[in-house]
């Protein structure tokens, strides 16, 4: 099992630097599927988030492939709603039944938007696309909406990775390709995993606090993701995310459908 935990981390860092999707997507179902509770893979996936995409950070970095300041938009929304989501988990202090129970069905609805949107990207970028073609807004106004836009999807964001672990991948991704459609996609994937290491690393400790982190279990997964993300990143851009979109798509679905029903 320790060895299956390496290469676990292993391929899940590698398609989370690849891609800029998978890391909670991937990670938390796979936990769940070797028997660790809910709550004790949410908090162990998110602390694991934080340290594997921080060497992502560092790659993405060097190539210039982040924007720091729509990073600051989006964590300042993310930030206080992880704090707040943490908060009210320990003030309302539920059994670990009931908290598994909601870790659980949080986890299979996220689970089954993001396959929703990894199949939907391409469809909604293009119909995102047309409609700015189209648009007569003025230049201001349309920033500023963008800006207020950035911000609640951080904020949405917050809640749904420190309840879930998932999210800040997929759904942060499709997110600013939407707001963002002349990015270029290795800048978006850079920013967004920018972004995930503040998201993750706020919540994960929040988690370790209520005693939702299984330590050793954590340093195992690192031993693979560390690698894992330093030879996806290098590859961001160079290969085709076409065959794997479908497959992780219809994974996350099957794994989604699982939890919720």
């Amino acid at each position: 099992m320790e060895f299956a935990y390496v290469i676990a981390g292993l391929v899940v860092g590698f398609v989370v630097g690849l891609t800029g999707v998978g890391g909670g997507s991937l990670m938390t179902p796979i936990l769940l599927w070797f028997g660790i509770h809910p709550t004790a893979a949410v908090g162990t996936d998110l602390l694991y988030a934080a340290i594997t995409k921080s060497g992502g950070v560092m790659v993405h970095q060097r190539a210039h492939n982040i924007d720091w300041r729509l990073t600051g938009w989006l964590a300042l929304a993310s930030v206080p709603t992880t704090i707040a989501t943490v908060v009210a988990i320990h003030l309302w202090h539920p059994d670990t039944h009931t908290l598994d129970n909601i870790m659980r069905h949080a986890l299979g609805a996220a689970l089954l938007l993001t396959s929703v949107a990894i199949l939907l990207r391409g469809k909604l970028i293009s119909w995102r696309q047309a409609s700015l073609a189209q648009s007569t807004e003025h230049a201001d106004v349309a920033r500023v909406r963008v800006v207020c836009q950035t911000l609640l999807v951080g904020a949405l964001l917050g809640v749904i990775v420190t309840l879930s672990s998932i999210g800040a991948g997929a759904l942060g991704t499709l997110a600013l390709f939407l707001l963002y459609p002349t990015m270029p996609t290795s800048r978006l994937i850079g920013t967004e995993i920018a972004h995930a290491v503040p998201l993750t690393l706020i919540a994960g400790l929040g988690h370790a606090g209520l005693g939702h982190v299984d330590w050793l279990l954590l340093l195992k997964l690192l031993c693979g993701s560390l690698p894992g993300i330093w030879i996806g990143s290098h590859l961001t851009g160079k290969l085709s995310d076409r065959a794997l979109r479908p497959a992780l798509a219809g994974m996350l679905a099957f794994a989604g459908a699982r939890l919720v029903y």
